[in-house]
């Protein structure tokens, strides 16, 4: 014990003397990969390992190298399931790679947390942007419900929401990348929707205003999210390359995005079976 205490404390003074100093990277992004290592991961893993006792499945198919477009359900009310996602893209390969995700135009308004998505890899939820980091190798997170996943009732939980215009689609046949569909069981349980005070919603500028069984009830207390089991598998890539000629032909992007968002629910129904309590 003496030694891991000795172990983080030189851990600490060394990133704080590297920030001090500048010694380190930010890219065209606004990506600091030495703050998300060093930072944000560090605060996120309690809650992935201790708390929602996360278990992942077909990390293998993740790429170790190049790009690939990562395309997941979203839910929770507050999306815990992307940064939930992000550290297991980061702590469960060998080749502890970033996830890029794409963002509502609703997070880069907010003045603080704009600032810790950029730093954490996130930039806007756009085709020029997606294409950008796809072409340049990264691997790119995208939740095609958007705020219609994570604001949808508790009732209509893990049944997927329309994919829009699958505008993540084209991103990934404009530049031959393969799309890992990705199943997330846990984030429905966190903070369980049933209710919406839209004339709230609206005052403030937000989708919606959640109602929970804790919060606004319990005050502060509402906002720690219930410890629900989480299950993450990512399925099989599905490629894109024989479509690049095809990136603006909608129907051939309409049956991809439907075959991807197929794909997910039905991960979902067996997660759902191999997992019968939500609390166990």
């Amino acid at each position: 014990m003496p030694d891991q205490w000795d172990d983080r404390v030189a851990g600490a003074l060394a990133f704080l003397r590297e920030r001090l100093t500048g010694d380190y990277e930010v890219d065209g992004f606004g990506f600091d990969r030495h703050l998300t290592d060093g930072v944000f991961l560090p605060l996120l893993r309690p809650l992935y390992n201790q708390w929602f006792r996360t278990e992942v499945f077909g990390v293998e198919h993740l790429p170790k190298e190049g790009p690939a477009l990562v395309v997941a359900n979203h839910s929770g009310t507050v999306a815990l399931d992307a940064l939930m996602l992000s550290v297991a893209v980061h702590d469960e390969t060998s080749a502890r790679r970033h996830l890029r995700l794409l963002g509502a135009d609703l997070v880069f308004r907010l003045p603080v947390l704009s600032e810790m998505a950029r730093k954490s890899g996130a930039t806007l939820a756009c085709n020029p942007d997606a294409e950008r980091l796809l072409g340049e190798g990264e691997l790119v997170g995208v939740f095609p419900e958007g705020f219609k996943g994570i604001g949808k009732p508790f009732a209509e939980r893990y049944k997927l929401q329309r994919f829009g215009r699958g505008g993540f689609v084209s991103a990934a046949v404009r530049t031959g990348t393969p799309i890992v569909p990705v199943s997330i069981v846990g984030a429905e349980e966190i903070y369980p929707l049933i209710g919406n005070l839209r004339p709230l919603a609206r005052l403030l500028g937000a989708p919606y205003f959640p109602v929970t069984p804790t919060f606004p009830w319990l005050g502060p207390l509402g906002l720690v999210p219930l410890p629900s089991k989480w299950l993450i598998e990512f399925g099989e890539p599905i490629p894109t390359a024989d479509f690049i000629d095809s990136a603006d032909d909608p129907m051939v992007v309409f049956n991809l995005a439907d075959q991807v968002r197929e794909t997910i629910q039905q991960t979902l129904y067996k997660l759902l079976d191999r997992r019968p309590d939500a609390f166990a």
